[in-house]
């Protein structure tokens, strides 16, 4: 979905906010399909064009911090760095685990808590595949959950607080990461807030227009309303040709 995500989208800056590469998951068991070639070939391809692009690893593709600095096929791996938009405003970019207690202080229970993450979404494919046979439009049951749980709220919450507190210290006008998968566009004390989501399950990605007005882009629905569009055309190009032959 980035792929058809990035085939919509020129930029002439890029910045990838970690766990592009699950780490953590390609420690259990191998799985690279042939999309995930293409999405890196897609990549490079676009560094190659001389759109820059900046990756800051996460926590989830943390291998890549050794190369801190480095440059490769015209990619630059940064831990976080700063972005000044079109009107001025400064952001500091970064993918956030650092300011993530559990993950700073109890990495075994990020661990465990990305297993439990796994075995949700793969149970969100099954509650979403009934659903479509019924009709029904696509259900997120984590986002459900994080929602539903307090303990999940204050987190997202507090993570947010920080990730804003920390912004103010450096003198920035905003911070943009990710992390959490929840994304989110909003002012906390004056100060913008952008979370970019993920491309797991929400499929968000935050894009600067012109004038440097963020906006955060859902490309699940995206695609979903084109898919509906698309069928809508098929429908009503279906019922004008059995007009036509009737008429005939």
């Amino acid at each position: 979905m980035l792929l058809d995500f990035l085939s919509h989208h020129s930029a002439e800056r890029i910045f990838l906010v970690g766990d592009i590469v699950d780490g953590w998951r390609l420690e259990r068991t191998w799985h690279w399909p042939q999309t995930h070639n293409d999405l890196v070939q897609e990549i490079l391809a676009r560094a190659q064009s001389g759109v820059e692009i900046v990756y800051i690893p996460g926590n989830h593709d943390e291998m890549l911090r050794a190369y801190l600095g480095t440059h490769f096929g015209g990619i630059e791996v940064k831990r976080q760095a700063v972005h000044v938009a079109a009107d001025g405003r400064r952001y500091l970019i970064t993918h956030g685990d650092q300011f993530d207690s559990i993950v700073v202080h109890a990495k075994w229970l990020a661990h465990l808590g990305d297993r439990a993450y796994g075995a949700a979404l793969g149970l969100n494919t099954l509650l979403n595949r009934a659903r479509r046979i019924w009709g029904g439009p696509y259900w997120s049951l984590s986002n459900w959950a994080k929602q539903q749980v307090k303990q999940a709220v204050n987190y997202i919450s507090e993570y947010e607080n920080v990730l804003a507190a920390e912004a103010r210290r450096g003198g920035y006008d905003g911070i943009v990461c990710g992390h959490i998968h929840k994304a989110e566009l909003s002012a906390i004390d004056g100060l913008a807030y952008v979370n970019c989501g993920d491309w797991v399950e929400s499929c968000t990605a935050v894009i600067e227009h012109p004038d440097g007005r963020f906006e955060l882009i859902d490309w699940a629905a995206e695609m979903r309303a084109r898919a509906f569009r698309r069928d809508r055309l098929r429908l009503l190009g279906g019922r004008r040709r059995g007009q036509d032959r009737e008429a005939a």
